[in-house]
């Protein structure tokens, strides 16, 4: 899943975009409110991090730009204001959930994980197809109970084809999914990815054909009859 984080602290940002990537997310970082939103226009989020005290735009004009445009991506508020009326006024902005700062990564993480189980763009919490089990909250992958080793990139791609089981993916639409904008690779880097998600699944047992490939589209879970 691929999170926008928004925060003019620069140590802040890079210490929560490495613990959120240990946990298989790719995060976009911004340092400031017009670098976010343009952010926000070129890429899918699943999930917005905010700041409250941004240079050039800040978080409580941002979230309420996000939902006068009919934006319902969950936003997750970061700031130094503790007040309850600091909380007030972030909730009435558009946010879904408000953190004051310093605030324990384990803390953000599981309010982030909180708010995608409750977001009507996410799935349930274990994510099945057939005899497939992916869990988010572990990162564990099961076929017929027996536990997959993937990649965090291969977890990540069958991630997003459980949460989306009847879409096909192309090559572009994946590597704008997976990875952060700064670090987007060749298109051949997906295909590598497919063919060793493909092996290790086979190996557990899958179907050869459990992500199938759609000639001149992409690929996708493959359809039960």
């Amino acid at each position: 899943m691929k999170l926008l984080l928004v925060e003019d602290d620069e140590r802040i940002a890079e210490a929560l975009a490495e613990d959120l990537t240990d946990q298989h997310y790719a995060v976009d970082i911004a340092h400031d409110g017009e670098m976010g939103w343009e952010l926000l226009e070129a890429f899918t989020y699943d999930l917005v991090l905010l700041d409250v005290m941004l240079p050039k735009m800040d978080g409580l004009a941002f979230c309420r730009q996000m939902r006068d445009q009919g934006l319902d991506i969950p936003v997750l508020m970061l700031t130094a204001r503790d007040t309850t009326a600091n909380k007030v006024d972030g909730l009435d902005a558009g946010a879904d959930d408000y953190v004051v700062k310093p605030c324990e990564l384990e803390e953000i993480s599981a309010r982030i994980r909180a708010l995608l189980r409750r977001s009507p763009m996410t799935s349930p919490p274990i994510l099945e197809w057939e005899d497939l089990k992916l869990n988010p909250n572990t990162c564990e992958v099961f076929f017929q109970e027996g536990l997959i080793a993937l990649t965090p990139k291969e977890y990540s791609l069958l991630e997003l084809f459980l949460r989306n089981k009847r879409r096909v993916f192309s090559r572009a639409q994946i590597l704008e999914h997976l990875w952060a904008y700064e670090v987007l690779p060749e298109e051949d880097t997906v295909k590598a990815h497919i063919k060793g998600l493909r092996h290790k699944l086979k190996g557990a047992g899958a179907p050869n054909d459990l992500i199938q490939t759609v000639y001149g589209f992409g690929y996708r879970l493959k359809q039960v009859s």
